[in-house]
């Protein structure tokens, strides 16, 4: 597919899913649009200062990297998130600085190191395709935004905007356990002492079905409950735990619905939504009681 708009990157692979993301689209939940975005947004911040972008501009989301990309004239770009080799013609390049690319040139990132999952990289003037609803981000649960970006697509680049910026791209760490800090959520009545307390010792797993709807945990069936009665449909944010019956946790993450029907016990903090991002199936995550 080829996006309207100036002459940019062109795909030759996307590894195992490569998505258009900028920060989302907030304040929509009463139409039913969830927020989706990058889902490290400090991470895809980051990389837009690096290379002169807004905060906001789109960039490309890679899953366990993989892509290459063919640059269509000259660009300036960057890579943060999870610890990636770069290589420009072959020739390695530093990650988490700005890279310049002349036309025609050919860069490639290699699989992601472990621990992680997700990388994101920004090119200066930032990936130009039309936005919906005022986002460029695609969103997977709804099909908003442009569709994932496939072999042989044609992504426009807006023009340079700004002079390179700074900033200390290290990566989130991701040490086993991965804790994400927990506040308690409007329903954290629904739990028992003991329920509690199983909620937030180790032994969770992340489980293969997670993605960027929602990061799916594993290890606490048959948690105890002080209510089993069914609650109705009530709005959720991003980082709302869920405890459905099954008790095996559900973290929502970016493009998650905007309604829900199991008990939200706890909302993850800014930074362990950051974890959530590079957690990969049958890593450790414990919850963390702030």
């Amino acid at each position: 597919m080829t996006f309207p708009g100036a002459a940019g990157l062109r795909v030759e692979r996307t590894g195992p899913q490569l998505l258009v993301e900028d920060l989302g689209r907030p304040g929509l939940a009463h139409l039913g649009v969830p927020p989706s975005g990058a889902l490290d947004r400090s991470a895809l911040a980051l990389a837009n200062r690096l290379v002169g972008n807004p905060e906001g501009a789109a960039g490309l989301e890679a899953l366990l990297g993989g892509c290459v990309l063919v640059a269509e004239r000259s660009l300036r770009l960057a890579v943060t998130g999870a610890s990636v080799g770069i290589r420009v013609d072959d020739r390695a390049m530093p990650w988490g600085q700005p890279v310049p690319v002349t036309a025609g040139a050919r860069l490639e990132l290699g699989p992601v190191g472990w621990p992680g999952l997700r990388c994101w990289l920004a090119v200066g003037g930032g990936i130009a395709v039309a936005p919906v609803l005022g986002s460029r981000s695609t969103d997977v649960l709804t099909g908003l935004g442009p569709a994932p970006v496939g072999i042989g697509d044609r992504l426009p680049v807006g023009d340079e905007l700004g002079e390179v910026g700074s900033g200390s791209a290290v990566p989130d760490a991701t040490r086993q356990p991965l804790v994400l800090d927990l506040a308690p959520g409007p329903r954290r009545d629904w739990l028992t002492d003991d329920a509690l307390e199983r909620l937030t010792a180790p032994g969770l797993r992340v489980m293969p079905a997670s993605n960027r709807v929602a990061l799916r945990l594993s290890g606490l069936e048959g948690l105890p409950a002080r209510r089993t009665h069914e609650l109705p449909s009530e709005g959720v944010l991003t980082g709302a735990v869920q405890l459905p019956p099954s008790g095996q946790p559900v973290v929502f993450l970016a493009d998650h619905p905007v309604t829900g029907g199991y008990p939200v016990v706890g909302v993850v903090s800014e930074a362990g939504l950051r974890r959530c991002a590079q957690a990969r199936p049958g890593d450790s995550v414990r919850f963390g009681l702030r």
